[in-house]
């Protein structure tokens, strides 16, 4: 048995599940007290935009769409993140048998991989899957999805239409939700953060893929773009979840980093 093990446990997020699990109850505490908009947590999402910074600084808002994705009970995810340290063309998928997080192994579905590879060419580059975008979201799916199996892409270099096309065929089957994940700008003021953001969201929010290129500083662009595609074509709403930066847990405005969450209904 291969297990994809843990790259950035310990430094992204916590090696211990109870130190995780003590995160996820404050924070769904702190929903439960302040979240205006409650009708937000009956929502049924197909997918997902999630953050994947440190759990410190973006898991709040990651949170918030994972509690909402249980609504939809799906057994299988898709989880797909943009390589950043690895150059790589295409993309490539974890094709072990094994997820490991602090919360236990997560079964990979690897009759599903072997789909992917026949009918869209992705491939399998062990070198990059000790990649954080994708494994910071494993403990959360481990915590929140009970008997679900999931499928790890990274993509580099790839056109947004061809991923477009995975993720539709990815949502067209059954029990089956979609994460992408991405973080925002990096390492502005905080009030220069915002000005690009505030594009990234508009762009999301409108599903425009040319408002994208208008300033949109994403780390996982080509990821938003390529769902946006999907969910133009398949009538999808965005709902925006929660927006913050990582000035909210360091108190520092000087150079920021941006997370939001987004649900597609």
């Amino acid at each position: 048995m291969s297990n994809r093990k843990e790259s950035v446990a310990g430094s992204f997020y916590p090696n211990d599940a109870k130190q995780i699990e003590k995160m996820i109850e404050d924070y769904n505490k702190v929903i439960d007290t302040h979240l205006k908009q409650k009708e937000v947590l009956k929502l049924k999402p197909s997918a997902i935009i999630v953050p994947h910074a440190g759990y410190i600084y973006s898991a709040f808002t990651a949170n918030l769409a994972y509690r909402i994705l249980t609504n939809s009970n799906p057994k299988r995810v898709v989880v797909i993140g943009p390589s950043h340290r690895v150059y790589l063309e295409g993309v490539s998928a974890s094709n072990y048998d094994h997820y490991e997080t602090p919360f236990g192994k997560l079964k990979i579905d690897k009759e599903f991989i072997s789909i992917l590879e026949k009918d869209f060419g992705v491939k399998f580059i062990p070198e990059a899957h000790h990649e954080h975008s994708t494994e910071v979201q494993m403990p959360l799916i481990a915590r929140y999805l009970k008997d679900v199996e999931v499928v790890e892409l990274v993509y580099g270099k790839e056109d947004p239409n061809h991923l477009s096309s995975i993720i539709g065929y990815c949502l067209d089957q059954k029990d089956t939700a979609v994460v992408i994940s991405t973080d925002l700008s990096h390492y502005y003021s905080l009030k220069d953060a915002k000005k690009l953001d505030n594009i990234c969201m508009d762009a999301i929010v409108h599903l425009n893929t040319k408002r994208l290129h208008e300033g949109c500083e994403a780390c996982g662009k080509l990821g938003v773009e390529a769902m946006l595609l999907v969910a133009k074509k398949r009538n999808l709403t965005p709902r925006l979840l929660d927006y913050r930066t990582s000035a909210d847990a360091s108190g520092d405005e000087s150079k920021v980093v941006g997370y939001l969450s987004v649900a597609f209904i």
